[in-house]
């Protein structure tokens, strides 16, 4: 493994060195969150979630599909993934509908990526997951439920 990115940023000079990259303009601080969209993440219900994605009523499709596990023991850390098979896939969003902030998660893919997403989110109860896909301009989506336990005992 190599260590020396991390001895850079270990080191005192590591801060100044990203600074000073910075100030010359190589590098930019905050590119990744230029497209966050926070009225998306901050919506509280699944409609005024969708509409701040750019929709309202996006099409069920079976090329997408979420994975998750069918029963999760631990609702701090479930595992849940979306792959869509549909053409120019440019954008990928898992929603939760219990939670208290609908959207776990959005992905913007650039062109020519494989949309496979895979990352663990919070759940506070039994919940449907929905994955919302953007391809070609238009807003696909597709559901599976993930039963939440207490102390992994089922039910």
């Amino acid at each position: 493994m190599n260590n020396q990115r991390r001895n850079v940023l270990k080191s005192g000079s590591g801060a100044a060195i990203l600074g000073a990259l910075a100030a010359a303009g190589i590098i930019k601080p905050g590119v990744a969150l230029a497209d966050w969209n926070k009225a998306a993440f901050e919506a509280k219900s699944m409609a005024d979630t969708l509409k701040a994605l750019g929709t309202e009523k996006p099409a069920e499709s079976k090329d997408v599909q979420v994975t998750g596990p069918d029963i999760a023991e631990n609702g701090a850390v479930v595992p849940v993934g979306v792959v869509s098979t549909l053409p120019n896939t440019t954008m990928v969003a898992i929603l939760i509908e219990k939670n208290p902030n609908a959207l776990a998660a959005s992905f913007m893919l650039p062109a020519g990526t494989e949309a496979n997403v895979q990352t663990r989110v919070k759940m506070g109860q039994t919940s449907n997951i929905y994955a919302l896909v953007k391809a070609d301009g238009k807003f696909y989506i597709a559901t599976k439920e993930i039963k939440v336990t207490l102390g992994g005992c089922g039910g």
